[in-house]
């Protein structure tokens, strides 16, 4: 099991960084991976071609902003869930990032997490779907925040 970070540029890592913290709460394994779907989209493609190669049950999470064509273009060949969670820096960013992953295709299904810490645990959810062990970890930090209440 693995979540692959894929970012649209490097100026986006601090910023996938707070998605990888949170999965390593949860003992999930991730890869970051830059590539932009307009500056070097062979290499997109061929990374989702690796991807849906590999046997192991994972999700991808892209995190770019501005025209959002790297989800896109990965959803529309990977065999994994893909969600999309885009580093808006202001208001303006953030109006334009949030349409730009919102307004897919048919047939291009992206899920649309804002806050990195929910994008994660919606990976760790997906995946904890077919591991019992990370389903627990997952019940049990349910039950820690319901306490906090």
């Amino acid at each position: 099991m693995k979540v692959t970070l894929l970012l649209g540029s490097t100026s986006d890592t601090a910023f996938a960084q707070k998605i990888a913290d949170t999965l390593k709460e949860f003992s999930v394994p991730s890869e970051t991976v830059v590539a932009s779907a307009h500056k070097v989209p062979e290499k997109v493609v061929d990374i989702v071609k690796k991807l849906n190669d590999d046997p192991q049950p994972q999700v991808v999470i892209t995190v770019v902003g501005m025209s959002n064509g790297l989800a896109g273009v990965v959803a529309g060949s990977s065999v994994h869930p893909v969600i999309t969670c885009p580093p808006a820096k202001n208001l303006e960013e953030y109006q334009v990032d949030l349409h730009s992953s919102l307004r897919m295709p048919s047939d291009v299904p992206v899920l649309t997490v804002l806050n990195p810490k929910n994008a994660a645990l919606a990976a760790v959810r997906i995946l904890a779907e077919g591991n019992p062990d990370l389903k627990k970890k997952v019940a049990e930090r349910i039950e820690q925040i319901k306490a906090g209440y």
